[in-house]
Parts: C-alpha cells; structure tokens; sequence
C-alpha cells in the first residue's frame, strides 16, 4: 500500500513530469504509449461535459485494465461532491446503493481535503476508508489521481478493482497521471462550452419571457410562460410565480409549471414567513433543502430540495418572486446559474413593469371610450327613447280601437325595459374595478351586465342555492375568473345570439363533496377544429389548482349547436 508524491499544480508543468518519466523505461510501457495516445485522442473529442466526464472514465479503465471507474467532481466550496460519475456500475447497482457519496466522509473525502495521487492495495484496510453502503460491489485495490483545470482541483478520478485480482503497478500510476492531464484540458475545455450554452439558453428565455408579457395576451399565460422558461432553464422541478397578496401582505402564487397535478395556484405565504420578508425586500434566497429548512414554513415545500427563490424587482420595485425548487437529492445549484436565474428574474421584473405599463395605457383608454359611450347611451339613446314613448303613450289615448291601444301599450312596456336595461349597462360601464360588490351574485350580475356591451344584448342569467353564504372566497374569485374568460370567449369567438349563464351552489362533485358549478351555454358556431385553446386550459387550470373540473359540451343552439362551458370547484 503506497501513496505517491503530491503532483504539481501547473497543468503544463505535470504533462512535462508525467511525459518526462515515461522516458527510459520499460519496454512494457512503451508498448501502450499507443494506447495513452489513443485513449488521449478519445477524451479530447466532444465539448459536453457530462459525456466528456463518461468518457474519461471509460477510458481510463481500459487504460489500466479497471473494472470500476469514477470522477468525483468537487463542489464550489470545496468540502464535497457536486456530482458523482461512474463507469462499471449497472443501473440496478446504483439503485440499491441509493444516494451517491457526498465526499464528506471516508477515503474520497480525504482526497478532497489532501489531492494526491494515492494507490492502495487493499482500500478497505486504509485508515481513511469509512467501508460501502448496502448492495455495493466489492472493491480491494484503488488508484485515485486528481484532476486540474486551469491550476484549480476540479475533482479526482477514481480507480478501482483491477481486472486479475492484482494490484494497480507504476504504469498505471504513470499512464493515469497523463490521462488526467489531458482530461483536466478537454474539461476546461467542455466547462467554457457549457458555460456558453448555459448564457445562451437564459438569454433565450429571457427572450420568450419579454415576447409573451408584452404581446398584449392573457396575463395569465404570459405568467405561466415566466414559470415555464424558469423551470426548464433551471432544471427544476417546478417553476413558481408568486405575487404580492393585496393589504393582507404575503405572497400569492399565481403561476405554476410543474410536471405534476398540482393544488398550490392561488395558495397564500404569509408574511410571517423569514423568506417571504427577503423576498419582499428585494434579496434572493438560496435554500440546500427546502424539506428541512426551518425558514420554509409552508406545507408545499415537502417535497423539494434545493431552491431558489428570487425576488422580481426593477428599479428598486419588488414585483413578486419567482421560485424554482429540484426534488429531494438533486444537485445543489452553482454559482453560475445562480447568476444567471438572478438576471433573468430582473429581466423578466422589466418585462412585467413594461407590460403593466402597457396594460394601463390600454385600460385607461377603454375607460376613456367607455365613459364616451356611457354619455352618448344617456344623453343621445334614452332620451330618444323616452320621446318615443311619450308619443306613443299620446298616440294611444287619441286612438279608439282597442287592439291598436293594446299594441301600443305593449311597445311603451318594452320600451320601459329597455330604458332600464340601458341604464343598467350605463352603471356597468361607469363603474370602475375598485368599485366592485363584495358579494358574489353581485359579481356575477356585475360580469354579465359588463359583457352585455360589446355582446349586443345581455346574457340570460339564473343563481341556485345559498350563492353568497357558501362559496368561498378562493373558489368566488376564481369562479368570476373563469365566468369572464367564459363570456370573453362567447364574444369573440362564438358568434353567438343568446348566451345562458348558470350558478349553483348545491352540487355535489365527483368524490362526493360539495361544490359549485359554474355553465355559460350559447348557440353560436361552437369551437373550431384547430383553434386556440389558451382559455380553456386556464379554466381547467384555475378548477384543477382548487380541486375541480372543468370541460366543453353541446350549447344550447338547433341540434346542440354552440358550446356550454362548465366549470365547477368545491365549496
């Protein structure tokens, strides 16, 4: 059992002393100096890194005749392992060991601490070795050689189990050096690849993110595409945007991309939360653990591991924040994309600073046209029609046949209505957001009259069960969310002339429990094959994010023609 000397820190330096002393030796040795070459000429091809770190690995147990072979990268603070790289271990082998070494304990910790080439013939005899977890495969003897790039230890390659039962010999220890000098160049090599990759991929989603917050579409998907592009950027589990939760303070989560059905949208943080206070001052935090770490308060983070929480913040305002944890034992995050997940949140804060900016601007001009034709309906409509029914009211008591009087009475009651269904409309569109009911038939009556303007006419409307009383607030706001959607969809794509709307409190969902159900039915042309489906996938998300449903059927048109859009969500 033998250690050799500590190598040298210049890459350059050690190529010469490890090409220096293959110089007058054996014939043996210099017969696989074709081999080195070879095996040199392999870990050079590809800019990768993770399929250069196999390939390092692959060769290198050919070039000593090793059954087993490892790189173990070391992470940015130098205490442990960042990844773990294998060659020899089956698939089914790595799942009964479970976790891989972490490189705080035993020989491979060690070989962090102090980097130097180390050959053992028996490992587990070694003072340092801490033994092997269940299901691993025996190993006696080992070499360990570590790997330089650019001066800095990058990591060690690992050898082990030499074919034969024999011990690793000088010409391995010589040819594995050189190989280790040629792998810490194809890997600085790799890193610089990686590293732009990395910077082009973020820019390019910084890129998607601006397109969508400022294309003038649904809030709600240019959100969505923030988590998205964070998720998979980030290689994280899930992709979270949170916003501030109105007076209560906190933050609301508004946005969710994940691969799995999930129940957080519209979950609050409290702003007792330690995290949830940095966020809102404008820090970013990096948590190792969010199952365990005490600051993450909420039940969500179970299931995570590493995360990242950023704020959303340009030009001293925060936002919101943006979330993006990896499941329990995945790789911890670098620096680097630390740096660039930062620069992205600030770039996707300006995109929603800009988009709010437009979004003002086109409001302001919708209230500008709407007071426009709140005066005219009033001073130019009713009066017209209430001088028309002055004078069919005149033309009725001069006139003495009874049916002729009849009729006229019927068109001044009609004209009656439609004086006050105006003035309705005329409320609707003077009303401003701030102004809104509290009460959730309210709401509803307040949506229908809204969309009875550019509609032409006013949706037919029916409320069944304790409306008020039952629904909650969660499941109220996200019920009127999707009534909007709903009848947005009814007018511009449905072409519809009748248009029922349907609330009921007193149904029971499919497991059992008790819900609301919303339906919007028309008669118009139905939904076109081929066409868009961004509304309809944010009513099912809004029902799913609460526990419900939601889906198309036949409108209420000749033969079923039209679309009846159900939306329903527990109590």
């Amino acid at each position: 059992m033998t250690a050799a000397a500590s190598d040298a820190s210049d890459p350059l330096e050690a190529a010469t002393q490890a090409t220096r002393s293959l110089q007058g030796l054996s014939t043996e040795l210099t017969a696989r100096v074709p081999q080195l070459l070879e095996a040199m000429r392999s870990v050079g091809t590809g800019l990768e890194l993770h399929s250069t770190l196999d390939r390092i690995c692959e060769t290198a147990a050919e070039l000593a005749d090793a059954r087993y072979a490892a790189i173990g990268v070391v992470d940015d603070e130098g205490k442990g392992l960042s990844d773990f790289v294998t060659f020899g271990v089956g698939e089914d082998v790595a799942r009964r060991i479970g976790h891989r070494p972490d490189g705080h304990a035993g020989l491979l910790g060690a070989l962090i601490l102090d980097p130097q080439t180390i050959r053992l013939a028996d490992l587990s005899s070694d003072p340092r070795s801490a033994g092997f977890p269940p299901g691993h495969p025996p190993m006696r003897s080992f070499l360990g050689v570590p790997i330089r790039v650019q001066g800095e230890i990058f990591g060690n390659l690992y050898l082990a189990e030499k074919h034969g039962g024999g011990e690793f010999n000088d010409y391995d220890v010589h040819m594995v050096r050189v190989l280790a000098t040629e792998a810490g160049i194809a890997i600085g090599n790799a890193r610089l690849y990686e590293a732009a990759r990395q910077r082009e991929r973020w820019i390019d989603g910084s890129v998607a993110v601006t397109t969508a917050l400022l294309s003038g579409g649904d809030a709600d998907d240019a959100l969505t595409v923030v988590a998205e592009q964070a998720r998979r950027l980030a290689d994280a589990d899930a992709g979270i945007v949170m916003l501030p939760a109105g007076d209560d303070g906190g933050l609301e989560i508004v946005a969710v991309s994940s691969p799995r059905p999930t129940k957080s949208l519209g979950v609050v943080i409290p702003p007792e939360s330690a995290v949830v206070q940095r966020l809102l001052e404008g820090e970013a935090v990096f948590v190792a653990d969010a199952s365990t770490d005490p600051r993450m308060i909420s039940r969500l983070t179970s299931a995570y591991g590493p995360s990242m929480m950023l704020p959303l913040q340009s030009g001293g305002r925060v936002l919101g924040a943006l979330a993006t944890p990896r499941v329990r034992g995945a790789r911890q995050f670098t620096e680097a994309e630390r740096t660039l997940a930062t620069q992205f949140a600030s770039q996707a804060a300006l995109a929603l600073m800009m988009a709010d900016a437009q979004r003002d601007r086109e409001r302001l001009a919708v209230y500008e046209d709407r007071d426009r034709i709140a005066r005219d309906l009033h001073d130019l409509v009713i009066q017209r029609l209430f001088a028309t029914g002055m004078m069919l009211e005149s033309a009725q008591r001069r006139s003495i046949v009874p049916a002729v009087r009849e009729g006229v009475g019927k068109a001044v009651d009609e004209l009656d209505v439609t004086i006050q269904e105006i003035r309705t409309a005329i409320f609707a569109l003077q009303q401003g957001p701030a102004e809104a009911p509290s009460g959730l038939r309210t709401r509803v009556l307040r949506e229908i009259n809204m969309a009875a303007v550019p509609l032409g006419f006013k949706p037919a409307h029916r409320f069944l069960g304790a409306i008020d009383a039952t629904v909650g607030e969660l499941t109220g706001k996200n019920l009127i969310a999707a009534l909007r959607e709903a009848l947005s969809n009814a007018f511009r794509h449905a072409e519809a002339s009748r248009i029922d709307v349907v609330v009921d409190a007193g149904v029971t969902l499919p497991d059992g429990s008790a819900g609301v159900r919303l339906e919007v039915a028309d008669d118009g042309i139905g939904i076109p094959a081929g066409g868009r489906r961004s509304g309809l996938r944010n009513l099912a998300r809004r029902a799913e994010s609460l526990g419900g449903a939601s889906w198309c059927g036949p409108g209420i048109g000749e033969d079923g023609g039209g679309t009846t859009v159900v939306w329903e969500a527990p109590l």
